[in-house]
């Protein structure tokens, strides 16, 4: 066994192509749309890279998960996790456009905001730009380091076979999941919460970081049954595999629903007229149908689907389960950003960023898969679990 004996199929090439395709394309458009209006860009690009950043900085929490735990599903998207892991240098590239873009987004960034916002003033310690920068190049160092070393290692043990280097990812993993959880909860209240500097939630990081690796796994899952489809990925995926990741699905949105619920209980029992008008604003007028869509797109719809043993052992039905969590979660962000930015209406610049930040993250993301073997054919445990599974 080799790693030639797994090298990716031509439909990883071909999705690579038509990704970088369509991303050069929307990223032509959303350029054009920014000299047409930069306010509306600047937003539409927030949400747009909420969505992208989430599925590589999701992976590396499910990457470390795996390690921590093992198991035969982990061993089976391991490739695809490190894959989109390795991308995270690209995500820190494309968040300069925020960084440029800070006074058009953000309220506590504009000076003649501040100046008439006593409540902003006394957070100016935190929210300003200098300290904006710094926490978000110190989410970046953490996140790119943690997946460097783990990838390094995954490397070496292709080449090596050293067996401790499965020990020595699970030791770094366990704390790296504890990192990867406060920037998560720290980057969450930055580029998200502090758009409305007035309000605030206590559970809002947990919401933001669990979010992430819903929108990671669902991803991961679609790429999984891409490679289920032809050789050399057809003979080692079974069922079971695929009955994993539906529960795994299954418990990811339970925790998304958990989180949003405890945090509208906290919010509309506590009564704080400080707290409470972040909901109100999005359940009446035009944000009440996106919150009724993501009640029952985002959590009823896959959570009732995912109970059933017929959704989660079938990969084309898991396909529509993955995919509809994942276009939600576009939806959700956008519920999120655009009711402080005063943006009801979808825009035609939200689906040309969209496709454009995509595109390309899909393009690279695909190369990237391409680089190594499918499977961790030297980890012991691989050969323990996956392929005797």
């Amino acid at each position: 066994m080799d790693a030639a004996s797994f090298a990716a199929p031509s439909s990883v090439d071909r999705l690579g192509r038509v990704g970088l395709l369509v991303g050069l394309v929307g990223a032509v458009v959303a350029a054009v749309g920014a000299f047409v209006d930069l306010d509306r860009f600047y937003t539409s690009y927030l949400v747009g890279f909420l969505w992208m950043a989430a599925v590589p900085v999701g992976s590396l929490a499910l990457l470390m998960l795996h390690h921590v735990t093992g198991g035969g599903w982990g061993f089976m998207v391991r490739r695809v996790l490190e894959a989109s892991v390795r991308t995270l240098p690209l995500v820190a590239l494309f968040f300069v456009p925020i960084l440029l873009g800070l006074s058009r987004i953000f309220p506590w960034a504009d000076p003649e905001v501040v100046a008439q916002d006593p409540l902003i003033q006394h957070k100016a310690a935190y929210l300003n730009s200098t300290a904006f920068l710094l926490r978000a190049v110190l989410f970046f160092a953490v996140w790119i380091g943690l997946g460097l070393l783990l990838d390094r290692m995954s490397h070496r043990q292709d080449r090596t076979g050293e067996p401790g280097l499965s020990n020595r990812m699970g030791a770094l993993s366990a704390p790296g999941l504890i990192a990867w959880c406060l920037m998560g909860t720290f980057a969450g209240v930055d580029w998200i919460m502090s758009l409305e500097p007035h309000w605030f939630s206590s559970i809002y990081g947990v919401y933001f970081f669990e979010s992430m690796a819903l929108g990671a796994l669902a991803f991961t899952v679609l790429m999984a049954v891409m490679l289920s489809r032809s050789a050399p990925m057809a003979e080692r995926f079974t069922k079971g595999h695929f009955h994993d990741y539906g529960n795994l699905m299954l418990a990811f949105t339970m925790l998304w629903g958990y989180f949003t619920f405890s945090q509208l209980l906290i919010i509309w029992s506590g009564n704080l007229p400080e707290e409470v008008p972040w909901y109100l604003e999005r359940i009446t007028g035009g944000w009440k149908a996106y919150t009724i869509a993501l009640v029952v797109l985002h959590f009823a719809v896959p959570f009732l689907l995912l109970l059933t043993h017929a959704v989660k052992g079938r990969p084309q039905r898991l396909v529509f389960v993955a995919g509809l969590l994942l276009a939600m979660r576009y939806v959700d962000y956008f519920w999120q950003v655009m009711p402080p930015l005063h943006r009801t209406m979808p825009h035609w610049m939200d689906a040309a960023v969209l496709v454009g930040l995509g595109g390309l993250w899909l393009g690279f993301f695909s190369w990237q898969l391409k680089r190594r073997s499918l499977v961790p054919f030297n980890d012991p445990r691989f050969q323990e679990t996956a392929i005797h599974g």
